[in-house]
């Protein structure tokens, strides 16, 4: 029996249609589970949907990640840019290369996107890459970044883990279709999600040939062109990985697909309607601009907090009215197994990591509990 409490309010949640359900439901009775038919149909309509030449369904946007700085030829003794606030995945796929991942700042509290003039700051003779992570699906400075990338003859890697369907502000070809590859996230609480799985996308065929090949363990020939007879065995041609989607996964993508610009209208509806609801509250700042918004996927909602020692409270707070919040992201230098490849402090990045909050977004969080969202936002404040 229910207490009377107000049901509690995730931070993220997923509405799955009966043809969702059922699309995975048709995957599983067919037999067959491994890279095949559904994937290829996904690769097809996702590259379509972003304007790509080429999309590579991976395990993982970190499995993506470390075939396109493979495909950047980064090695041992390099070094890539990236973010500090971001998801330390960014940094662990230039260490499976062997290289090292050098940490910059964000723009500031207003935008958390990587700031180039930080970035050239940081660039050294060892540097081959820099990875843009464009952070809650608002854009980052992709005209000076790729300007960078062109002056010192440096690969561009998006890290579009967010920003499915986003572009730069103002309009124009999608994010992860600037640089040499982009990365996308389909894990659970991400914008389109089937549990795990990423994708590389590309432009460039010989980075899609790459990918494809080491994401199987560089096999010449797949499970599935052997069961079609189109191989008999297979060659090894270097060393690859098990980065692998599997089709069930392809098959719940492939059906949400088509719902992605619907989820995203709602996330930006959404997030007008926190920014003038939090607009008089004191104590806090939104990142990023209102116009940003309308170019943004809106993965998430964060606010910045003035006083970093209010958080915690705040976050105490809220999860006794029962709301979920969450940090994104914790610097990824202060990580113990990061310490040491931060040279010196990074102040803006320590700032952003002790003071964003993340409030609850997904298109199913209605106007009611986003009015909880912000009285208890507001509550808390009041009391920290």
């Amino acid at each position: 029996m229910s207490d009377g409490s107000p049901q509690p309010i995730p931070l993220f949640d997923i509405d799955l249609s009966e043809a969702d359900i059922e699309a995975v439901a048709e995957t599983l009775r067919s037999g067959w589970l491994t890279m095949g038919p559904r994937i290829q149909a996904f690769e097809e309509a996702f590259a379509e949907q972003l304007g790509a030449r080429h999309a590579i369904a991976t395990s993982s946007c970190t499995a993506a990640l470390h075939l396109a700085y493979l495909a950047a030829g980064i090695g041992p003794g390099d070094e890539v840019i990236v973010p500090a606030i971001t998801f330390v995945a960014s940094a662990a796929a230039v260490r499976y290369c062997g290289a090292t991942p050098v940490f910059a700042e964000p723009v500031a509290q207003r935008d958390l996107n990587l700031d180039p003039a930080d970035v050239e700051a940081r660039i050294t003779p060892r540097t081959k890459a820099i990875c843009a992570v464009h952070y809650a699906g608002y854009a980052a400075d992709l005209e000076r970044l790729t300007a960078l990338c062109e002056r010192h003859r440096l690969a561009l890697i998006e890290d579009a883990a967010h920003a499915p369907s986003a572009t730069p502000r103002g309009g124009g070809r999608k994010l992860g279709t600037h640089g040499l590859a982009g990365c996308f996230s389909f894990f659970s609480n991400k914008v389109l999600s089937c549990g795990e799985g990423g994708l590389l996308a590309t432009d460039d065929d010989g980075v899609a040939e790459l990918a494809r090949s080491r994401r199987s363990h560089a096999m010449t020939s797949g499970t599935w062109d052997r069961h079609r007879g189109h191989s008999a065995g297979y060659d090894v041609l270097a060393l690859g990985y098990n980065y692998r989607l599997d089709e069930p996964r392809a098959a719940l993508l492939l059906s949400r697909l088509p719902g992605l610009e619907r989820d995203i209208e709602r996330r930006r509806g959404l997030v007008h309607r926190y920014r003038e609801s939090l607009a008089g509250v004191e104590g806090i700042s939104i990142p990023f601009e209102p116009e940003d918004v309308e170019s943004s996927s809106c993965y998430v909602m964060p606010v910045m907090l003035d006083d970093p020692e209010a958080r915690e409270p705040l976050r105490a707070s809220m999860r006794e009215a029962g709301i979920q919040t969450s940090v994104l992201y914790p610097a990824i230098h202060e990580f113990t197994a990061y310490a040491r490849a931060a040279a010196e402090p990074l102040p803006r990045s320590e700032l952003a990591a002790r003071t964003e909050l993340t409030l609850p977004l997904f298109p199913g969080l209605t106007s009611a509990d986003q009015d909880r969202v912000v009285a208890a936002l507001q509550d808390g404040l009041a009391a920290a």
